[in-house]
């Protein structure tokens, strides 16, 4: 007998976790549902790249009914900058990258959620690159204050600031930007509901 809830079934780990439990699971790794909406997409595991908010949000939208598809870390090359980013001197370490079975996971769904950290130009530049090779409606969320403007300046297109016709690089568009989302904590219940909100509004305005 139905008591009100709806079974939903998630298939999370591509390969075993990392830490006690499994808790933390690993690159690489897509979680999907029946009907594709919603997309997380989280950066690499590691000691500064702790991934925790992506759970946190995606609880928040499946309390809200929306049936979705969320991966914690769909990106097996999230840390890291893009190969050409511009933001001087000498990328040191590992480059931020996408795979073509990435991006086709990334854009069978409505609205991509894209939570790339604390350091201004590196969120601004995973986000192009990812909208650089996925078209999809994009929600960024960080903890550093970005806003349209230096989205724009790196050719991003986003509902409110659009680069200049010979300067876009990015098939995807931003349509909103929700920041103060720390790395490794729970967001604050105002910053939650702005996440909520600009989801549910984009999927809104698509239906």
């Amino acid at each position: 007998m139905p008591l009100g809830r709806v079974t939903q079934l998630v298939d999370c780990r591509q390969s075993m976790g990392m830490g006690k439990g499994g808790s933390l699971a690993q690159r690489g790794t897509i979680s999907e549902c029946k009907n594709p909406d919603v997309i997380i997409v989280g950066m690499s595991p590691g000691r500064r790249h702790i991934t925790k908010p992506v759970c946190d949000i995606t609880s928040a939208l499946r309390q809200q009914g929306i049936e979705y598809s969320v991966s914690t870390l769909v990106l097996n090359a999230g840390s890291g900058v893009p190969p050409d980013a511009e933001i001087g001197g000498v990328s040191l370490g590992s480059n931020f990258g996408i795979l073509e079975r990435e991006i086709e996971q990334i854009e069978r769904h409505k609205v991509a959620v894209l939570h790339h950290g604390n350091i201004r130009s590196h969120v601004v530049h995973k986000s192009r690159k990812i909208l650089q090779e996925c078209n999809v409606n994009a929600v960024v969320v960080c903890q550093a204050p970005v806003d349209y403007e230096d989205l724009a300046k790196e050719g991003v297109k986003t509902a409110y600031v659009m680069p200049k016709p010979e300067k876009i690089r990015t098939k995807g568009t931003v349509m909103g930007i929700v920041t103060g989302i720390t790395r490794g904590q729970t967001p604050s219940r105002v910053a939650m509901s702005d996440v909520i909100h600009e989801v549910l509004r984009i999927i809104k305005s698509n239906n």
